[in-house]
């Protein structure tokens, strides 16, 4: 339920939110909005609040209860601001979603740690958003399909090549896609800053992905120091 979600975002804020703002943030009436809030109430959803006060959802029936070590709080509150420090939208505003989500599963006290973690994020220069859909790259690995990119090197020669997809590495300053590239019949870094476009394709490489990203990691840690190689995510 749209509501029920937009609960859910608002969790982790210790002040209740305006029927107002839900209903902005919803699209849907006033009056549709407090009989949704009725509903979610009835099938379980503890919201505190009343009407010309605001709501606050304090048990989030979506999620069983977590329980977590004071320490995995604060990486988790860690890690999940570090995502919001990257400069895509999309994967700052799922990050928010997340904690929220997760936090309505705590108990009070759990609540609080999370709500005033020790551990806080701050970057004096923000990563300025991608040019591209990184949306798009994201959702050709997921779907293992060929895409077409308009590449623009360091020497500003454009070129147009095909490539499927491995992953999309986050660097302190610039993401990178690591790919097969058709054209080159090789793996390739494609820094996102200097792709022009993306066109994706019909052709699939399903189920290549995780074998063909491991052996790629695997050539770009070959003779590199141990604090320099990289760590798959599964790893």
């Amino acid at each position: 339920m749209i509501v029920f979600s937009a609960c859910s975002r608002h969790f982790a804020l210790s002040s209740p939110v305006t029927a107002a703002r839900l209903a902005e943030e919803t699209g849907v009436s006033l009056r549709s909005l407090y009989r949704d809030i009725e509903s979610l109430r009835a099938a379980g959803a503890i919201i505190d609040g009343e009407r010309g006060f605001g709501y606050r959802l304090t048990e989030d029936i979506a999620l069983p209860p977590q329980t977590f070590t004071r320490l995995e709080i604060e990486a988790l509150v860690l890690g999940l601001a570090e995502v919001r420090h990257m400069g895509e939208p999309a994967l700052a505003a799922a990050a928010g979603a997340v904690l929220s989500k997760v936090t309505a599963t705590l108990s009070d006290r759990l609540q609080r740690q999370a709500l005033h973690a020790a551990s806080q994020v701050y970057r004096f220069e923000r990563r300025d958003p991608p040019v591209v859909d990184v949306g798009l790259l994201r959702e050709a690995c997921w779907q293992e399909s060929a895409v077409v990119i308009s590449y623009v090197d360091a020497e500003q020669q454009r070129t147009d090549r095909q490539v499927l997809p491995l992953a999309i590495v986050y660097l302190e300053r610039t993401l990178v896609l690591l790919a097969w590239c058709c054209l080159r019949q090789d793996f390739r870094k494609f820094r996102v800053d200097r792709i022009a476009d993306i066109q994706m394709t019909e052709e699939s490489f399903r189920p290549r992905r995780v074998q063909m990203l491991r052996d790629f990691v695997a050539i770009l840690n070959a003779g590199a120091p141990q604090t320099s190689k990289m760590i798959l995510s599964s790893q």
